[in-house]
């Protein structure tokens, strides 16, 4: 299954991420609310969170979602459960630079709609308020992707300044590339250790050169 896009995200009505994690509290007759959290609670072309709830989550954070819904996982959700669960995490939280749903990374819109990527920010600062008194996991694991449109390094940039309120804890799994992209989930083995990742050197490396 693939999804493609049918059009650009400003060209469909965008719930509002507290609206959207209102419901997700609502009983589901698709999954089990209280293993899930899956945020809009419904297949859409964008999704803010999905994941599995605990007390000790890994953070993963990808680029874009693709098809994964609640036990439904494409083999890039399972490899980060598998990780997560082998780094001594309790259950994981699928994050992504950019909400909009596109199997293909190309085909992501070419610019950035800056509502739904600050709905998406809303969605991200939730999350890491939820573990600040745990300095909350986050997991880079974005690989070259990221380079597929240049809006995705601002997104990350929010994402940052956004752990640094929280006191994040910032992770790289696998060999990073030459440029010091952090590896993307897919072709990881289920043992691979989380290593540190100073996001900080990594952004100004990156973009500030």
């Amino acid at each position: 299954m693939q999804h493609i896009p049918k059009s650009d995200t400003k060209e469909i009505e965008i719930l509002m991420f507290d609206k959207a994690l209102e419901k997700a509290f609502e009983p589901n007759e698709e999954y089990d609310i209280n293993k899930w959290i899956f945020v809009p609670n419904f297949y859409s072309e964008y999704r803010y969170i999905l994941g599995t709830k605990g007390n000790n989550p890994l953070i993963c954070v990808g680029i874009n979602p693709s098809t994964a819904k609640p036990d439904n996982l494409d083999p890039t959700l399972k490899s980060v459960e598998r990780i997560a669960h082998n780094n001594g995490y309790d259950s994981f939280i699928m994050f992504n630079v950019y909400s909009q749903r596109a199997t293909k990374p190309e085909l992501m819109e070419k610019e950035l709609n800056v509502k739904l990527h600050q709905q998406n920010m809303r969605a991200f600062e939730y999350i890491l308020s939820l573990y600040k008194n745990n300095s909350p996991s986050i997991w880079a694991a974005w690989g070259n992707i990221i380079e597929k449109r240049n809006y995705l390094f601002d997104c990350v940039y929010d994402m940052i300044d956004l752990g640094k309120k929280y006191n994040a804890r910032w992770f790289s799994a696998g060999r990073r590339s030459v440029k010091g992209h952090p590896h993307h989930p897919l072709y990881l083995k289920s043992e691979t250790p989380l290593d540190d990742f100073d996001i900080k050197k990594y952004y100004e490396r990156i973009v500030c050169k």
